[in-house]
């Protein structure tokens, strides 16, 4: 039997001391989050939105895993027995809390937050918390979407009615069917869906109303007049890497595009030409092929403000939150840690981001003392991708 499963979307107060625990953002700004679920159907949109926030006295912490489904999702996608290893996960990590404000009061911004959209393959709205929430910590709402075409590790929507949850599961590649053409249709539907996060944020700004279905205690509306829609940029790691590069093709309001150690494999070569904007990729290590950088460098080639870098000593999951909150065995089931400090490592990926963004988003910040990271100068960072050492 299931263990007792986990608190509902992740509301708990702060509580004790944890023995593994995520970093808090750097940033100027105290850091929100609020789940937000617009729709009835698979059409519809869900997404954790990290924000900047207002203090707030004895603030209620968010669970990490905000359901114990998504352990039982993360055993699939790591071909692991659902048996074992979703307990495990459940033990190991199932009481770690994301360190913001859970539904905390937003801060108004009368020159209005940058937008970033945010995903990634196999996970799910939290993975990327860190990343996320140092963000936002720095001024941005970061919308982190769970995507509904089988590529998450679990996730669901909510039927008309009495509310009844649907859930929509990780799915292989069916026997006999070729990778390509199957990851190919996702990956359109991803982008798709980043585009319909984005008519999301402009309903709000126009001053429409915006039902949560979820019914939580966050007002959509306090975000009108308070989200810059001239600068926005979409964000992801692996597939959701790949996924923001197809957003541009697909969406002239995105301006730029980050891409953590983006899977190239799953996007059409005729689409290539037709990238617009420029893309930060920020791989790592251990993971990239020679034909998924000769992908990148197409466009590098088309777009000087298109950067390559490779970050030292890093593998695929030093760009998700596994590197924070896996020990010795966790690390070893999910590959969650290479030989580079993960909170370096951390630091180089948002100061890399921060400093392009600021160049591509037209920012007054100060984030262009990172700029030479866009070049791959610095410690634990190269430029482009010198040698592949993959472990796809």
């Amino acid at each position: 039997p299931d263990p007792v499963p986990l608190p509902r979307l992740g509301r708990g107060s702060m509580g004790g001391m944890q023995s593994l625990a995520l970093p808090l953002g750097k940033g100027p700004h105290h850091v929100g989050c609020a789940d937000v679920m617009v729709g009835h159907t698979r059409q519809g949109l869900f997404l954790r939105l990290f924000y900047p926030c207002l203090p707030r006295a004895g603030a209620e912490r968010p669970l990490w895993i905000p359901r114990y489904e998504y352990c039982g999702g993360l055993a699939d996608f790591a071909h692991c027995s659902r048996r074992w290893c979703a307990p495990l996960l459940s033990v190991a990590i199932g009481s770690c809390r994301v360190p913001v404000s859970w539904n905390g009061p937003f801060k108004p911004c009368s020159s209005g937050y940058p937008l970033i959209i945010s995903h990634g393959l196999g996970a799910f709205r939290t993975l990327y918390s860190s990343v996320c929430s140092e963000l936002a910590s720095w001024g941005f709402a970061v919308a982190a979407l769970e995507h509904r075409d089988h590529s998450a590790s679990v996730t669901y929507f909510c039927t008309v009615g009495a509310g009844r949850e649907e859930w929509i599961p990780y799915r292989r590649v069916p026997q006999g069917q070729k990778e390509f053409y199957f990851r190919n249709k996702q990956v359109h539907q991803r982008a798709e869906e980043c585009v319909r996060a984005l008519r999301l944020f402009e309903d709000i700004s126009s001053g429409k109303s915006v039902p949560n279905v979820l019914h939580q205690d966050f007002d959509l509306s306090m975000l009108k007049d308070s989200i810059d829609l001239t600068k926005v940029a979409v964000m992801g790691h692996s597939f959701g890497g790949v996924t923001a590069v197809l957003a541009l093709v697909k969406e002239p309001g995105f301006r730029c595009a980050v891409a953590l150690d983006a899977w190239m494999f799953p996007l059409e070569n005729t689409l290539y030409p037709e990238v617009p904007k420029p893309v930060l990729f920020i791989n790592t290590e251990k993971f990239q092929t020679p034909e998924s950088v000769a992908k990148m460098k197409r466009l590098s080639s088309r777009n000087s403000q298109t950067k390559i870098i490779t970050v030292l000593g890093s593998v695929h999951q030093s760009q998700t939150d596994f590197t924070f909150l896996t020990g010795k065995l966790i690390s070893r089931i999910f590959g969650a840690r290479g030989t580079l400090d993960p909170y370096k490592g951390l630091d180089i990926t948002n100061r890399a981001t921060l400093a392009f963004l600021q160049k591509h988003l037209n920012l007054e910040e100060e984030f262009d003392q990172w700029d030479k990271l866009l070049e791959g100068i610095g410690d634990s960072v190269v430029p482009e991708a010198p040698f592949c050492h993959s472990n796809l």
